[in-house]
């Protein structure tokens, strides 16, 4: 009987501990957020338990594996912004322990005060289409942007700059706080805010070279994007017979008229490209440089950066080679001049090699 008493009291006991076992690996389950009846229907048997078991610890060391490269992500996190704050308060120190943002602003209205000053025309706006307008309002952020992270930066205008144009609605669009950005925008003209002798014009087709940048001096940039400066107007179609038909121009355009010509009708001006004409035809592009003729109607000084003089031309399969930079681009290379007085580190800053041009020691 005691045997019998001891075989009837152990068999209740496995099936306890097997039903304990269950209940732990369903609580298990739980933590996880796993629905227990989502092991089956097996959960409360033997087998169905050493099953769940093996799932839930397979399922917990994944996790941990999860939250352990959390938490590492974080730890490294924390150190790259305990390097930055570091190096942001070495700078600090440096500058007199002014934070950036302040040491900035100081740096902005210094110009203000003493120049440079650059302005940014945007009496030629209303020519380019919705998608360059977009593009220069991007320009003009960048050139912002640039600007205010300048050692020494320039005091910027945007003039012209009609409320409710088209320009004024991209920019508010495309800048975020472009209301409180540190710089000028009038509807006036430079011509009315500066004096004759103080403006320069910079456009890529002007015979001047810019030998230096004076802080007396107001360097004017033409709000055009490239498509603007090289897109034709499609007027009516006219044979060539003399180089006098060259001069025909409307004022104020961008360039004139679009001509045909074929190799018996061609004067000596378009006859050197009679060889590229497919089937005989020449369309000729008489194009009007806009910001140089703006400039000399308003009788401006006009000036050119010196890249024939410090860049020589890039051999490349398009045979392309432009001075014709976005505004941006020319800032970077008036600031990166401005602070370090020379030309060739200027011009590395601001042309890139998709225009064609390069460093003497950079074509070898």
């Amino acid at each position: 009987m005691a045997g019998g008493g001891s075989d009837g009291e152990a068999a209740p006991m496995a099936g306890g501990g097997s039903w304990l076992e269950a209940e732990a690996a369903c609580e298990a389950l739980r933590l996880l957020r796993i629905e227990p009846s989502a092991v089956g229907p097996d959960a409360g048997r033997v087998g169905g338990a050493a099953r769940c078991s093996r799932n839930v610890l397979r399922k917990r060391r994944r996790w941990e594996r999860v939250l352990a490269a959390k938490r590492m992500k974080r730890r490294q996190e924390r150190e790259r912004s305990r390097a930055r704050r570091a190096q942001g308060a070495g700078a600090a120190l440096r500058d007199g322990g002014k934070v950036p943002a302040t040491l900035a602003k100081e740096r902005l209205l210094q110009a203000r005060a003493a120049g440079p000053r650059l302005c940014v025309d945007l009496g030629v706006a209303d020519r380019m289409t919705e998608k360059e307008t977009s593009r220069l309002a991007s320009q003009i952020r960048r050139l912002y942007g640039a600007n205010r992270r300048a050692k020494k930066p320039f005091w910027l205008y945007l003039t012209e700059f009609v409320v409710g144009s088209l320009i004024y609605e991209e920019c508010l669009r495309m800048n975020d706080g472009f209301s409180s950005y540190l710089m000028d925008t009038t509807q006036e003209s430079y011509l009315d805010l500066f004096p004759l002798d103080a403006i320069v014009y910079l456009t890529p087709d002007s015979d001047n070279v810019l030998e230096d940048i004076d802080p007396n001096k107001v360097y004017v940039l033409g709000g055009l994007v490239d498509e603007s400066i090289h897109k034709v107007l499609w007027g009516s179609s006219t044979r060539l017979r003399d180089c006098s038909s060259h001069s025909e121009t409307s004022p104020g355009m961008v360039f004139t008229f679009v001509a045909a010509c074929t190799q018996n009708d061609v004067c000596a001006l378009c006859s050197a490209y009679a060889s590229l004409c497919a089937q005989g035809t020449l369309f000729l592009f008489l194009l009007q440089k806009l910001t140089l003729q703006r400039a000399q109607e308003q009788s401006l000084q006009t000036a050119r950066l010196p890249i024939r003089e410090y860049m020589v031309k890039a051999v490349n399969t398009k045979n392309y080679h432009s001075e014709t930079l976005a505004i941006n681009q020319v800032f970077d290379v008036l600031a990166t001049y401005y602070e370090t007085r020379c030309w060739p580190a200027a011009l590395k800053a601001g042309v890139s090699s998709g225009k064609g041009y390069v460093l003497p020691d950079a074509g070898k």
